[in-house]
């Protein structure tokens, strides 16, 4: 039968040259090591001062629950669910286990013996617990030369399993660091690529004041915007993609980039839109998609033609009645299906002091503490309140006016705006 120990004997059991042992193990194990090279020195030492023939180390995967055996002589990576073996035993009741004949035990599972070509006759068995007092693996020491392990070897084994959880703990501690910062530096990466596809300046534009604004929720964000004069008038885009991260602003970015390209190889508003749409299905995933607002302003003519990938809604705010038209999408998200033919552009007239106003969901669904949008109304009230005053100032009162409104919320979305206004004195 085995014998279980719930605690380990006093440190002045052991004697001097046990303890300057478990020095020098304390030692080594505070050396700047990756996991594999830290456990293998785990196993090395534990063997040595145990006078052990094996030792192995199991780290413990907390979401399967189960038991990984990542450093061994002979074999590695056998998964054991906790409960099962000696070693399952000793991770369920986080107790050490002292067995002199495992054959013996019924908790003893031969199958390692059976696929290494190992006899075990003995063991010892300890959990290994972090310093929050959480399972972060299992420590086993088998075959004591010349006998079995006693009382004395246990609290050797303690000792050393203590200092294998620090370390353990400490490694897994840096690796997640290192993990955290590289993440950093890829959304960082992202983040500029982003940032550099939108205009460093307004596009001037004779008759017509202009205003972009891109607040990403997060470092990088989802959504887009551009202003730019290109041969066939001036392209307005505003998109929206799917989710947060380094994936949706790769995809938005990978959108403002082809339509640039459609308008700059000569393509009209229609094929442009359809040759883009049609290539992001094929690249984005099946979940993902872009809302979209796709325009061309004839200045001269002061109309906007325009698609709209399930961006919406479009607000065209009418200088002479002071009210707004609320225009609906187009079509479907950018990217969601294949365009079986070309739709035809919607047009939108601007007469002296008429907006265009493109917002993103972050505008409309941004919340107050009290579960409220902003909305739509709220930003038609500001529209008709500030209409007189230039983009850049518009662009500022209906910020200020959402965060009011938010009383502190956090920003839960991108917040994008873009505004064409036709002077009122052109």
């Amino acid at each position: 039968m085995g014998i279980v120990t719930n605690a380990p004997p006093s440190a002045q059991a052991l004697s001097r040259e046990d303890m300057e042992a478990i020095l020098d193990v304390t030692r080594a194990l505070a050396a700047p090591f990756d996991l594999l090279t830290m456990l293998a020195a785990v196993t090395a030492a534990a063997r040595q001062v145990l006078r052990a023939e094996r030792s192995s180390v199991w780290l413990h995967d907390a979401a399967p629950d189960v038991l990984v055996l990542k450093v061994a002589d002979d074999i590695r990576d056998v998964r054991v669910p906790v409960g099962t073996g000696l070693v399952g035993a000793c991770a369920r009741d986080r107790t050490a286990i002292n067995v002199p004949d495992c054959y013996a035990d019924p908790r003893f599972d031969p199958a390692v013996d059976r696929r290494s070509g190992f006899k075990t006759r003995c063991s010892l068995t300890l959990p290994l617990v972090d310093h929050e007092g959480r399972l972060v693996g299992v420590m086993q020491v088998l075959n004591k030369q010349g006998g079995v392990f006693d009382a004395a070897d246990e609290a050797l084994a303690h000792a050393l399993a203590a200092q294998c959880a620090v370390a353990l703990a400490r490694v897994r501690m840096i690796e997640a660091l290192i993990e955290s910062e590289r993440v950093h530096q890829e959304l960082e990466l992202a983040r500029v690529v982003q940032m550099s596809t939108l205009p460093s300046a307004m596009p001037d534009v004779a008759g017509y004041d202009l205003c972009g604004t891109f607040l990403p929720a997060a470092q990088t964000g989802g959504d887009t915007y551009d202003l730019a004069r290109i041969e066939q008038g001036l392209l307005i885009v505003l998109g929206d993609a799917t989710g947060h991260g380094i994936a949706p602003a790769l995809s938005i970015t990978q959108m403002q980039s082809m339509l640039r390209m459609a308008f700059r190889l000569g393509a009209d508003l229609e094929t442009a839109f359809a040759q883009v749409n049609d290539q992001l299905e094929t690249t984005l995933p099946q979940d993902r998609f872009i809302t979209a607002f796709v325009g061309l302003l004839d200045a001269a003519g002061h109309r906007v033609r325009y698609l709209s990938g399930g961006q919406g809604p479009i607000l065209h705010f009418r200088a002479s009645s002071g009210d707004s038209v609320r225009h609906r999408p187009t079509g479907f998200p950018m990217g969601a299906m294949p365009m079986p033919a070309r739709r035809p552009a919607a047009a939108i007239d601007l007469a002296p002091g008429d907006l265009l106003v493109l917002l993103s969901d972050g505008v409309f669904e941004y919340f107050d503490p009290d579960d409220v949008a902003f909305g739509e109304d709220r930003v038609e009230a500001v529209l008709r309140e500030y209409h007189r005053e230039s983009t850049a100032v518009l662009s500022d009162r209906l910020l200020g006016a959402v965060r009011a409104f938010a009383r502190g919320a956090p920003q839960q979305d991108d917040v994008t705006m873009v505004l064409v206004k036709r002077c009122a004195d052109a």
